[in-house]
């Protein structure tokens, strides 16, 4: 019997992938901006502190997969407040500064099994064309395709829309940047990557002011894909 899994996001691309048996979190970093009006944060410090909190309680984790170093994507007080003694934590060699040594360095191309969990890493990266800047350097961060309890789910990082993505095969859920600004890729490309991929779903993330009710629109316009467009602290089942 297949069980089902549990997606849930907080911006920018932080989700909790849960089933029975496990507890996977993707890029948990708690930044006051993005939780400001959620009535369920919870605040632990304040400045001149580093500021410490999680936008609602959440489980411990048996995985933690951080894609790149950047602050919004990798911090460690928020991944110290929902790891415990035997969470294992994947993370890019740039991530060490932060987390510490006590992680599984990870690079694009790698394969990992963590007990009934299989983790693979891409390449996520800015190409740089017409761009004012490159955010993000091919061969710094990752992407991750996790498959767990029979599901494949590919969480994107924080890249443009790049050759590799048409190498990516039976994705159920693809988790899709698609706000743009120079880190990662614009609305349109995101379109062209959901149809490239061709997932059974999307859900939209690191969305900044790119609207994802028309992305939804435009999306599913003419293929089967579904797009869900999750609220903060909201879960999607598959």
């Amino acid at each position: 019997m297949k069980r089902t899994v549990e997606i849930k996001w907080f911006p920018p691309s932080w989700f909790q992938i849960k089933s029975d048996h496990h507890i996977i979190y993707i890029d948990p970093a708690y930044l006051r901006t993005n939780f400001a009006r959620y009535p369920r944060r919870i605040e632990y410090s304040n400045w001149p502190d580093q500021i410490d909190g999680l936008p609602e309680e959440l489980e411990k984790a048996d995985i933690i997969l951080v894609t790149h170093h950047h602050k919004d994507h990798c911090k460690q007080v928020t991944v110290n407040r929902l790891r415990n003694d035997k969470t294992k934590i994947l993370a890019t060699n740039q991530c060490t500064k932060e987390l510490g040594k006590d992680v599984i360095v990870v690079k694009p191309g790698m394969r990992i099994e963590l007990g009934a969990v299989e983790i693979r890493t891409t390449e996520a990266y800015n190409k740089n064309i017409g761009k004012t800047k490159s955010m993000h350097k091919k061969g710094v961060g990752v992407g991750y395709v996790i498959t767990i309890e029979e599901k494949a789910i590919y969480h994107a990082g924080d890249t443009d829309l790049i050759p590799e993505i048409e190498h990516l095969e039976n994705i159920d859920v693809a988790l899709l940047p698609i706000g743009g600004r120079g880190f990662t890729m614009e609305l349109s490309d995101a379109v062209k990557a959901a149809k490239i991929i061709n997932p059974k779903v999307v859900v939209p993330m690191h969305r900044f002011e790119s609207n994802a009710k028309e992305y939804k629109k435009v999306v599913e316009s003419g293929t089967s894909i579904k797009v869900a467009p999750l609220g903060i602290g909201e879960t999607y089942q598959v």
